[in-house]
């Protein structure tokens, strides 16, 4: 299976969402896991397998406890493979942070004592400020 293949599964991201966070019994992840998409116990065992047998994920057994945590290896060649395409995002994200910062120095402008009109001053253009 592929890393596409097992990341398409919204139940399997879910779960690594879940271990983000730090590492979690399967029967904290369980509980969400069934809360929010109304899967059996089995089915939601069936998706830790599927994260751990492709490295994903791994577990640790302690007691009759079992905790998984996510692994990063695949993820990193997830990573690898979107690098390329990254360039149709990173432009926009970046115009959208120019953006926000432009409309911060403006709304601080609008606050800013020497920024408002009063009657026989002159307001600072952008350069003297």
């Amino acid at each position: 299976m592929h890393a596409f293949d097992v990341l398409g599964d919204p139940v399997r991201r879910r779960i690594l969402e879940l271990l983000v966070d730090g590492e979690r019994t399967s029967g904290a992840i369980t509980d969400v896991i069934r809360a929010e998409f109304a899967l059996s116990q089995p089915a939601v065992s069936q998706h830790l397998r599927v994260l751990r047998e492709h490295g994903f994920s791994s577990a640790r057994a302690e007691g009759t406890r079992r905790y998984y945590t996510v692994e990063s290896a695949p993820l990193l060649e997830v990573d690898a493979w979107l690098s390329p395409f990254r360039r149709f995002w990173d432009q926009r994200l970046d115009a959208l942070e120019t953006e926000l910062a432009r409309g911060r120095r403006a709304a601080g402008r609008h606050h800013s004592p020497l920024a408002q009109k009063g009657s026989g001053s002159t307001r600072m253009t952008d350069r003297e400020e």
